[in-house]
């Protein structure tokens, strides 16, 4: 498994959320790119996924800004990762969500190997959320 940037920006962003769920729930996109270090066209676009998936809520105005849909202890990593990369799975044919095949199913002990990586990577990212890592 590979992370693309928009899965590490993504969740910088949600940690930020997360880190100022309780005192200040509505940050602007300025400042989460400037507390990330995020630039801030690609955050708006990761922002926009994030929304869509039912992640954060936007709100417009002067008081606008960006805050988390759901409690921090309620949003997985391996949440975030699939709705931004898809398959937590090193290759698609052991992915229990993104299932296609591949060549490394005509190697049955490889694939049994592939699996268990793919259990425990996913296991793993499914029972850390993002309460936890703040």
């Amino acid at each position: 498994m590979r992370l693309s940037t928009k899965s590490e920006y993504a969740c910088l962003a949600i940690i930020d959320l997360a880190e100022n769920y309780h005192k200040n729930p509505r940050l602007t996109i300025a400042e989460i790119a400037r507390h990330k270090d995020i630039p801030k066209k690609y955050l708006e676009q990761i922002l926009l996924i994030l929304k869509r998936g039912g992640y954060v809520t936007s709100y417009k105005g002067a008081e606008g800004g960006y805050t988390l849909a759901k409690k921090p202890e309620d949003i997985s990593i391996a949440e975030i990762i699939r709705l931004m990369d898809g398959a937590l799975a090193p290759v698609e044919s052991v992915s229990k969500y993104f299932f296609k095949h591949t060549p490394v199913e005509r190697s049955p002990e490889l694939l049994s190997l592939l699996k268990e990586i793919r259990d425990y990577i996913s296991d793993k990212l499914e029972r850390t959320t993002f309460a936890d890592l703040i």
